[in-house]
């Protein structure tokens, strides 16, 4: 039996066969999971040609996280679907091209309320989707970027991530009182379609794995998805408001 028997999750993020949440979701079928995908609009095409080459090709329903209707319509489309939910993962982010790549006093209030919006306040609504949903507790995972530090090029996306780790203990918070745990997965870098948005992320592949004591590959995002099909099981049932770095180690050598 695996991790994952009988669990029914939804996965955000998936926007090629090398998202980060590609991985998940086809590790988390492997374990036993039945998944819904979901996508946003002109990326819908993309997602759902992805989806088809997963083990078994889930629904893709089109949610855009700052659209109140579309919430609303994932959320009635799975109480309709499954009747419950077991788990979530969120793996989205945007931020406006002047928010990234060292143009970070460029960017004005308009641009930086996009980034935070869409990065780290998203969390909190896809919780309002599947909360009421996990009836018998559930598991939010979200996908983050270290923010304990500065990083070249990474601007204001890394205060949309510090947001979400923020944002992630908050909910572990006020989610506890009904069993869901919400955790977070803090990847090094991983060449994604998302990666490569970001001007400088060179500078992150160039350095991480001779640094990372357990070494890092940038094209191997396979411990990843590990830790986040562990987080959404049951495997840790009195385990909340935790950042796992998944990073080969980076994070603890203050390089």
């Amino acid at each position: 039996m695996g991790l994952l028997e009988g669990k029914k999750l939804l996965v955000t993020g998936v926007l090629s066969d090398s998202s980060l949440a590609f991985g998940v979701a086809a590790l988390a079928q492997q374990e036993g999971a039945e998944i819904v995908l979901t996508g946003v609009g002109n990326a819908m095409k993309n997602t759902r040609r992805a989806a088809a080459k997963l083990p078994v090709e889930p629904p893709v329903l089109e949610m855009d996280v700052s659209d109140p209707a579309q919430l609303a319509a994932v959320r009635d489309d799975l109480a309709e679907r499954w009747g419950r939910v077991d788990g979530a993962l969120h793996a989205i982010g945007f931020a406006p091209p002047v928010c990234l790549g060292g143009t970070f006093m460029d960017a004005q209030w308009d641009d930086v309320a996009v980034a935070l919006n869409v990065s780290a306040y998203s969390f909190k609504a896809l919780a309002d989707v599947v909360s009421p949903l996990m009836t018998e507790g559930g598991s939010l995972v979200g996908l983050d970027f270290d923010a304990t530090v500065a990083w070249p090029a990474y601007d204001w996306m890394g205060v949309a991530k510090a947001s979400l780790e923020s944002t992630s203990r908050y909910l572990a918070r006020y989610l506890g009182e009904h069993q869901i745990r919400v955790n977070l997965v803090a990847a090094g870098p991983i060449k994604t379609i998302a990666a490569r948005s970001i001007p400088g992320f060179s500078q992150f592949e160039d350095v991480w794995d001779e640094r990372a004591p357990l070494g890092w590959d940038v094209r191997d995002s396979s411990a990843v998805a590990k830790a986040c099909v562990v987080l959404l099981s049951d495997w840790f049932p009195l385990t909340t408001g935790e950042i796992v770095h998944v990073d080969g180690g980076y994070h603890s050598t203050g390089a």
